[in-house]
């Protein structure tokens, strides 16, 4: 398939089963584009309710999921059973090789929305993945809400709520800096009503590069405080390199050997072209062990390009269009809560609505979905019926 058609146009859709009562599914491939202004296919879920909908329309939830990797195979509309509440590799329940799933999905059907969860490009659609350019994918998780209103079968309105978890919470809080791509006509459903974003521990790695223009200095202090906060370990470590490796992608003046070895850049390529995250983290722990950086330069080159890229690439420091409400973990190993924290801080002086709230107990990156889910139940039901919301 090409990536020909309008934004949000789905280009092929397949009816699947699935076992949240009440609902019907389908996979769909749709077009989207890139933060260099390329079109794309990226492939996802839709779930919906049966029957006819109400005067108005169902509100529509779109779902940008956490890492899963950066191969073709990794989207989590791929695995065997994909429209079901979300199903987290890490936790007891934990039944594929990936994450995979929408969270609160029997709940928002319960509810009477229409739920659609991405995979981002490059993960099911062809290309390479952009793996947390955060625009990127959050370009990706609205073209997946236009295309969900395009669909007359789901009965979705044009009211629109986006939530995201760690990869995904970056897609999120960057879509909702986002207003040119979101206000831009001629797609397949423009003017979306977008009424609020849930950030679940949201990644933004843009967030801790230093204001104003880069020079080599201060490009070369962004590369090693960045690096030193993800190479702790070889989990950390692949997160950082796919990190790269995506961004490559996007940027086609960057080389993967500005910042890899020789065998960093051929390895990286083999890993990340036909692995998902987990298995991805253990090759290289299988055959690297404690040397990983080894496949880094000791010293990158063209760090200011790089720098720059990232910035372009990332959470964009702008007044949120809809009001925006972050949940996080106060063990969170995988996201520094400071990175949400700062973002928070420049949104607000900005007039942003930004609410931030620690989730009780001890929670990790990866029981934040679960924990949070009673909260954010109530907030997003709030944004659905309009309820008025104090500035945070």
């Amino acid at each position: 398939m090409a990536p020909e058609g309008k934004l949000g146009q789905v280009i092929k859709q397949e009816k699947i089963t699935t076992s949240i009562k009440g609902a019907q599914a389908w996979k769909i491939a749709y077009i989207s584009s890139d933060i260099s202004g390329r079109k794309t296919i990226s492939t996802g879920v839709v779930v919906a309710p049966t029957g006819a909908a109400p005067a108005g329309g169902r509100p529509v939830m779109a779902w940008a999921h956490g890492t899963t990797g950066s191969a073709q195979n990794c989207g989590p509309s791929q695995v065997i059973d994909p429209a079901v509440p979300l199903n987290e590799y890490f936790l007891v329940g934990g039944n594929s090789w990936t994450d995979y799933g929408l969270p609160a999905a029997e709940e928002f059907i319960k509810e009477g929305y229409v739920l659609v969860a991405t995979d981002y490009q490059g993960l099911g659609g062809g290309g390479r993945h952009q793996y947390s350019v955060a625009a990127t994918n959050g370009m990706d998780t609205l073209n997946a809400a236009r295309a969900v209103v395009s669909m007359k079968e789901t009965g979705a309105s044009k009211k629109t709520l986006v939530y995201g978890w760690s990869q995904g919470g970056g897609a999120t809080i960057a879509l909702a800096g986002m207003p040119e791509y979101i206000k831009q006509t001629g797609t397949v459903a423009d003017n979306l009503d977008i009424v609020g974003f849930v950030a679940l521990a949201p990644q933004d790695i843009s967030i801790l590069a230093p204001a104003g223009k880069h020079d080599q200095a201060t490009a070369d202090k962004y590369f090693q405080d960045s690096q030193k906060m993800f190479l702790d370990n070889v989990f950390n470590f692949t997160h950082a390199t796919m990190f790269y490796w995506g961004t490559q992608a996007a940027f086609p003046n960057l080389k993967l050997s500005d910042i890899f070895t020789d065998e960093g850049v051929k390895v990286a390529n083999e890993i990340y072209s036909n692995k998902c995250m987990h298995t991805a983290s253990d090759t290289f722990n299988f055959n690297y062990g404690s040397s990983y950086a080894s496949l880094l330069k000791q010293k990158p080159s063209n760090t200011v390009a790089w720098a720059e890229a990232m910035l372009k690439g990332g959470v964009p420091v702008v007044k949120p269009v809809a009001p925006i409400q972050i949940y996080f973990g106060s063990k969170d190993t995988a996201v520094p809560p400071m990175m949400h924290k700062l973002y928070q801080e420049q949104a607000c002086k900005l007039g942003g609505n930004v609410g931030r709230m620690q989730l009780p107990g001890e929670q990790s990156h990866f029981t934040t979905p679960g924990s949070s889910k009673p909260f954010y139940l109530a907030w997003v039901k709030d944004r659905i019926a309009g309820k008025p919301l104090a500035n945070a």
